[in-house]
């Protein structure tokens, strides 16, 4: 019995040249500033893709913005099928909130302090909804074209109306799939800061749950055990 007892001062020295290394480790882990996301689950990598993304699809929004004002300004016929886009702002208002989370994402993922990664995640919450806005708007632009075109031809041309019909449908086509694409992205960030802090909260359970055992090398706590 007494070769199975741990030497009292046995503890004290495996302690000791344990120190270095795995009380070394955990003393940085406690005083890091808040990771919910690691960098070994290549986290941070994916946020600056997804940041990436944002930024060059916020920027093909507002691009496409630009040219639907532009066709609005050059011809009266197009005032039937820009109007409930070009009237809302949603290319102008939608696009810079997609670039700014893109941003703050793309920073986020080269440093992941607290503060960026909770501005991300309301960043990508309030583009979520941005973008669920647009695709309402954006929608609705779409299944007022074939009433509006019988409008323009009674007043204006028909073959110019026909054309700005075309064009109001690729136009709004395309910038409903950019804006799918966005609240895509803003949903998987937001599942992915979620996913990663219920991980990390389930780390701080169980180390609160054994205190001793976490900061004791193994084979210590197999000797006291026995």
């Amino acid at each position: 019995m007494a070769s199975q007892e741990a030497d009292p001062t046995e503890l004290p020295a495996a302690c000791a040249g344990e120190a270095p290394g795995s009380l070394g480790e955990a003393a940085a882990e406690d005083s890091s500033a808040y990771r919910p996301i690691g960098r070994s689950q290549n986290h941070p990598e994916v946020l600056r893709a997804l940041g990436a993304v944002q930024i060059l699809n916020g920027a093909v929004i507002l691009a496409l913005g630009g040219c639907m004002h532009a066709l609005q300004n050059l011809s009266q016929a197009s005032n039937y099928f820009f109007l409930l886009i070009v009237s809302t702002g949603y290319p102008i208002w939608g696009a810079i909130f997609f670039i700014v989370s893109g941003i703050v994402s793309t920073l986020a993922g080269k440093k992941p302090t607290k503060t960026l990664l909770e501005t991300s995640m309301g960043l990508h919450t309030s583009s979520a909804v941005m973008a669920l806005v647009g695709i309402v708007f954006l929608s609705m632009n779409l299944f007022a074209n074939d009433p509006l075109l019988k409008s323009c031809q009674s007043s204006r041309p028909p073959d110019l109306c026909i054309y700005m019909e075309a064009s109001s449908n690729g136009l709004v086509s395309l910038m409903l799939v950019l804006t799918l694409l966005e609240m895509c992205i803003a949903c998987s960030v937001v599942a992915l800061w979620l996913k990663a802090n219920c991980w990390h909260l389930r780390k701080a359970i169980s180390s609160l749950s054994n205190p001793g055992e976490s900061r004791m090398p193994p084979n210590e706590s197999k000797k006291i055990r026995s």
